[in-house]
């Protein structure tokens, strides 16, 4: 980077940082396979990276929202798949908060546990029965399920007479199911243009029985079982904020590459290098920026929040708009900074081996994924102007 004030490097960034190389090393692997290569998760778990947001009594770090955005951005200059599951899992392991304390040893105990699921919706239903729940369902987008040990499903209750369950304000009670990954049938559905390693594949559960200690329900004050303030923090606001860092951390690495391409590649019927061009020039000022507020906003907004909700002990509808603000922002400005970047290097940018292609495709895939919506700005403006904003995702 041209400038770089940073005076003191978090342990855990510090962490993710010293892995990047190995991470990026894989990196091929990890997308022909797709799903993370196994050296980089026999690496990760070494490095306890999929406990950040577990609780200390889990062996867990029940770390800052500000500090695993980092983090994950540090994965993601090196691979955004790797990034995009670390993300997504550790989002996942937050149900923790939500569990009984038994049930979440059994859970996360092993070393090497990692809880996958996959999105909310589909056909699936939870059953009500003795003891629990019987579960029946096919979900997709399951990021990191190639990997997992146990699996979620998101459910609507069913009661014995076969009517839904409904909460006190009418609206119908879902549940999120936990069973161990050998219930679960996979099915490869994960041939996409970017995030390749992510294999977030579909999977099908049938009438699998799933006891009520282990059906929880995420993000309502009344059902957490923790009382660390991470868990105030709602699972939306995590994927959304840690995937904008996602963003960052591949925009990054292609606007350093591009600003070194620049000073030797001469262009063809140009007789100086790229970096003699004033357009070039202007272009990389105002990528720069692009990165530089973007990120700024990105911290500093989860940074206001994260210290409310340890004042307070909850979130308050402003504070999550704020996030969705600043982390479809993020993702949007560092796409830009890539889309910029990928054009002005020319050819150089199509081969494999440059340090281009496969980080734009990755961009344009987590652009396409709920957290990058355009409408998001929408929501974010009808709040700011009085008026009701529906938006599930918030």
């Amino acid at each position: 980077m041209v400038w770089d004030f940073e005076e003191t490097i978090p342990e855990p960034v510090a962490r993710a940082r010293a892995l990047a190389p190995l991470i990026e090393a894989a990196a091929e692997e990890t997308e022909r396979e797709r799903r993370v290569a196994a050296s980089v998760m026999e690496a990760l778990h070494a490095a306890k990276m999929f406990r950040l947001l577990l609780p200390r009594s889990l062996d867990g770090a029940e770390l800052d929202p500000v500090t695993f955005i980092r983090v994950v951005e540090a994965v993601a200059t090196a691979d955004a798949s790797t990034a995009w599951c670390l993300s997504q899992n550790s989002g996942c392991s937050m149900m923790a908060g939500y569990l009984p304390a038994e049930s979440a040893k059994k859970i996360w105990g092993p070393a090497n546990a990692v809880l996958a699921w996959g999105a909310q919706g589909g056909d699936g239903v939870a059953k009500v029965v003795d003891g629990g729940y019987r579960v029946t369902g096919t979900w997709s987008f399951a990021s990191g399920s190639r990997r997992a040990t146990w699996l979620g499903a998101h459910c609507p209750i069913v009661e014995r007479d076969g009517s839904r369950r409904l909460k006190k304000n009418g609206t119908p009670e879902y549940r999120t199911m936990l069973f161990p990954v050998e219930h679960v049938a996979m099915k490869d559905i994960w041939h996409v243009i970017g995030l390749r390693g992510t294999g977030s594949d579909a999977y099908t559960v049938n009438d699998v029985f799933v006891p009520e200690a282990h059906a929880g329900i995420r993000d309502e004050p009344e059902h957490r079982q923790h009382p660390s303030a991470l868990y105030c923090y709602p699972t939306s606001s995590l994927y959304a904020s840690s995937f904008a860092g996602l963003a960052l951390g591949i925009a990054r690495p292609m606007l350093d590459a591009f600003i070194a391409l620049a000073r030797d590649k001469s262009p063809r019927g140009y007789a100086g290098s790229l970096r003699d061009n004033a357009v070039i020039q202007s272009h990389v000022a105002q990528a720069e920026a692009r990165w530089r507020s973007a990120r700024g906003f990105l911290l500093g907004s989860v940074a206001d929040v994260w210290r409310a909700i340890q004042q307070h002990g909850d979130i308050t509808l402003e504070h999550r708009m704020l996030i969705r603000l600043a982390a479809t922002w993020a993702i949007h400005q560092a796409r830009d900074v890539a889309d910029t970047v990928y054009a002005a290097a020319g050819s150089t940018a199509i081969f494999q081996s440059q340090p281009f292609e496969r980080r734009f495709r990755d961009m344009h895939a987590v652009t396409q994924q709920v957290q990058g919506r355009a409408a998001h700005f929408e929501t974010a403006g009808q709040y700011l102007l009085g008026l009701d904003a529906d938006n599930p995702f918030v």
